[in-house]
């Protein structure tokens, strides 16, 4: 199942950046004269920018790399239809991938070939390990 992925605070990942004292005097001076309500604002806002200005390289890369965009549930009956069938899953997603807490490591080796994440994957831990050489 794919779903359009709308980012929400709790549906999301949390980055750490280093900025120059004199970038983040301006961003503060930004911030203070209410052009933005927080640091985070401005800087969520300028990736959203730049993401916007290169969003046909994006697309273009999307379809060449056959990526699907957005989130991608994996569930433990999709996995073992995927086994019994001997078509294993290739999974190629740009966004978030969750598997589903009743998945174990075993299920998930044997329904998946292979997994390309650009974004985020949450999984057990153990799932994640069981997984690992099937990263890409």
């Amino acid at each position: 199942m794919i779903t359009d992925l709308k980012l929400k605070p709790s549906d999301s990942e949390k980055i750490t950046i280093n900025l120059g004292y004199v970038d983040l005097g301006q961003i503060d001076l930004l911030v203070r004269d209410g052009f933005y309500s927080n640091r985070t604002d401005l800087i969520r806002t300028a990736i959203r920018n730049q993401l916007q200005q290169h969003s046909d390289a994006l697309r273009q890369s999307l379809l060449r790399k056959k990526l699907v965009l957005g989130l991608r549930q994996i569930t433990r009956d999709e996995l073992a239809a995927a086994e019994a069938s001997g078509n294993p899953l290739h999974i190629n997603v740009l966004g978030l991938v969750t598997f589903a807490a009743d998945i174990s490591p075993e299920v998930a080796r044997a329904g998946i070939s292979s997994i390309h994440v650009l974004g985020a994957i949450q999984a057990s831990a153990q799932v994640k390990a069981a997984l690992a050489d099937k990263m890409h």
